[in-house]
C-alpha cells in the first residue's frame, strides 16, 4: 500500500487507542511517522509496537512545549505533510463537580494546545499539506456529563473551518474527524466513579443506531483518507465516523 508514500506525518497522542492504530496504518501506507505522548513508558511501548517511528515526548496541554515540539520535528524532518491532532482529555463530570483548574487543563489539552501547535508548525508545513483535527460527535449531541469536553471539541471543529479559510492559499487543508463511541482505553479514563462510568457506557450504547461501538481501525482508515491526496477536495469539512449517532 502506498497512499501516503513520501509523506511526513505527525500524530499527537499516538501511544494508544485511535492514535496508535492510525500510526500503524500511516506506516503501512508508506508514511514516515512521528508520534507524541506525555509518558516515556507509553512512548517506548508504542515504539516497540510500531517499529520505525519517531518518538517525541510532549504534553499537549503545555503551551510552551508546542514550540519545542515544532523545533524538535524540524531538526529531524525537511517538512511536514500531515498533522493529526489526536491527543485529548476525555474527562466527563457533572456540572457541579468541575473546578477552574480541571476546566482549564482540559481546554489546554483539547483546544488551546492544538491551536498553538498549528501556529508553531506553520513554517514546516508543506504545500500541499493536510491537518486533521480530532473532534467528537459529542459536539453535536446533548450527552450528559460531557459539557466541557463537548465544548472543547466544538471549538476544535470550528478551527477546522476558520483555519481552512486562512490557510488554504498556502495549500494547507484543515478538516475535522469526529469519532462516535469507540472502544479505546480512554473509556476507562473519564474520571468518573464506577457507577457513573457504567451509566455513561449504557447511555452511549443506547445512542448508537447500529448497536455497537466503533473500533480504532475504523477511525484510522478514515484518517488515512483525510491524510491522503484522495481527500484533496475536502476543505474545512467534518467527517463523522459515529455509527449514525450524529444523525439522530
Amino acid at each position: 500500500m502506498s497512499r501516503l508514500k513520501g509523506k511526513y506525518a505527525l500524530i499527537t497522542g499516538g501511544t494508544s487507542g485511535i492514535g496508535l492504530e492510525t500510526a500503524r496504518q500511516f506506516i503501512a501506507e508508506g508514511a514516515t511517522v512521528a508520534i507524541t505522548g506525555r509518558s516515556q513508558s507509553g512512548l517506548d511501548a508504542a515504539g516497540k509496537a510500531l517499529g520505525d517511528v519517531l518518538l517525541l515526548r510532549s504534553d499537549a496541554g503545555d503551551i510552551d512545549q508546542q514550540q519545542t515540539l515544532a523545533q524538535q520535528l524540524a531538526s529531524h524532518w525537511p517538512r511536514l505533510d500531515v498533522l493529526y491532532i489526536n491527543a485529548g482529555d476525555v474527562t466527563h463530570l457533572p456540572l457541579q463537580e468541575w473546578d477552574e483548574q480541571s476546566y482549564r487543563r482540559l481546554m489546554d489539552i483539547n483546544l488551546t494546545g492544538p491551536f498553538f501547535l498549528i501556529q508553531a508548525l506553520l513554517p514546516l508545513l508543506a504545500d500541499p499539506a493536510s491537518i486533521i483535527l480530532c473532534g467528537s460527535v459529542s459536539a453535536h449531541i446533548g450527552l450528559p456529563l460531557s459539557s466541557v469536553y463537548a465544548a472543547s471539541k466544538a471549538g476544535l471543529l470550528s478551527l477546522a473551518r476558520t483555519l481552512s479559510g486562512e490557510l488554504h492559499p498556502r495549500g494547507i487543508r484543515v478538516n475535522g474527524l469526529s469519532p462516535g463511541p469507540t472502544e479505546t482505553p480512554a473509556l476507562g479514563k473519564l474520571g468518573l466513579k464506577e457507577e457513573d462510568e457504567q451509566a455513561l457506557r449504557d447511555d452511549i450504547r443506547a445512542l448508537v443506531p447500529i448497536g455497537r461501538m466503533g473500533t480504532p481501525l475504523e477511525l484510522a482508515k478514515a484518517a488515512v483518507f483525510l491524510a491522503s491526496d484522495e481527500s484533496a477536495f475536502m476543505v474545512g469539512a467534518e467527517l463523522q465516523i459515529d455509527g449514525g449517532v450524529g444523525n439522530l
